[in-house]
């Protein structure tokens, strides 16, 4: 990193945080003590206004505002690539509040830049699948109850089960393998619960507001998770990559074929990724799960 580089680092990192001791700098940016206080005698004498006090490190003087920062293509580019992603994943307001922020970032590139960022655009897609997922309202409602620290209730269903319903304290969203988890508080089993958010329906906030906890560890599973072994040829490598199965947990290669390990709770979980496969899958435990996929082949196959 030059000097002019490492200036600039320096000056986002004060920005960053009140204070900042000179021995955090001297690690972020591997330079010595001495050369931290060259780098601060330098910002100072070009017009950086920064305070410095014995045992507690530098802080940029109240008010001072950065000048408007000269992207490189690549930071530029990845700008514009997370936000046309996260577009796509949230909910209607948040959907106009990248368009808005993407026009910002667009409108302070040069113009050479900006024709740059734009060819790049045209060549590079990131398309995210969002079929079944949750109503742009939901993940709304949701998000605004973590933010606002508002208990909600809903109902939860769950395959193969009755809808519930729920009230909670949401801590946080999170999105994990293409799908979004809602992580709360739930007072009636005094333990963490995380919810899939398709899984949700008819959000309501309360009035019932709360103050933000570090979450217990999870309580031990009700019912333990089953293991499920199946086996592929070896022609399916590259397919088994491409379409990985949300709960498996371990793809080992023999010399019979590719030996994947599932582990959920109930076959239903895994059923309709095992049926996508058709004949070249193998089932070798459990035994139910065969059962099981000889009572779909035969339904298949009946007369309506």
């Amino acid at each position: 990193m030059n000097r002019t580089d490492r200036l600039l680092g320096m000056l986002l990192e004060l920005q960053a945080r009140e204070w900042t001791r000179g021995a955090a700098l001297s690690l972020t940016f591997g330079i010595s003590l001495r050369t931290v206080y060259r780098d601060v005698t330098a910002l100072n004498e070009s017009g950086v206004p920064i305070i410095s006090v014995p045992g507690r490190g530098y802080s940029l003087m109240p008010g001072y505002f950065l000048p408007p920062l000269h992207f490189t293509l690549a930071e530029a580019s990845m700008l514009s690539f997370g936000l046309d992603a996260a577009r796509g994943l949230f909910d209607a307001e948040y959907a106009r509040a990248a368009d808005t922020a993407a026009q910002k970032v667009r409108a302070a590139l040069p113009e050479t830049r900006r024709e740059d960022v734009d060819a790049v655009r045209v060549r590079v897609k990131l398309v995210e699948r969002a079929e079944g997922g949750p109503s742009g309202e939901t993940l709304g409602l949701l998000r605004r109850a973590v933010l606002e620290r508002r208990a909600v209730r809903f109902v939860y269903a769950k395959p193969n089960a009755e809808p519930q319903s729920r009230q909670v304290q949401p801590q946080g969203l999170a999105r994990v393998g293409g799908v979004w988890l809602l992580q709360t508080y739930d007072l009636e089993r005094q333990t963490a619960r995380t919810f899939r958010v398709d899984r949700i329906s008819a959000v309501q906030l309360t009035a019932e507001s709360f103050e933000r906890r570090e979450l217990p560890p999870p309580a031990p599973e009700r019912e333990p998770r089953q293991t499920f072994v199946l086996r592929f040829p070896l022609s399916l490598g590259q397919a088994l990559r491409e379409r990985p199965n949300f709960f498996q947990t371990d793809v080992r290669q023999d010399s019979d074929g590719w030996c994947v390990t599932l582990r959920a709770r109930e076959i239903q979980n895994v059923l309709p990724w095992v049926l996508s496969w058709g004949g070249a899958v193998r089932v070798l435990e459990p035994p139910e799960l065969r059962e099981r996929l000889r009572a779909e082949a035969r339904a298949m196959l009946s007369e309506s």
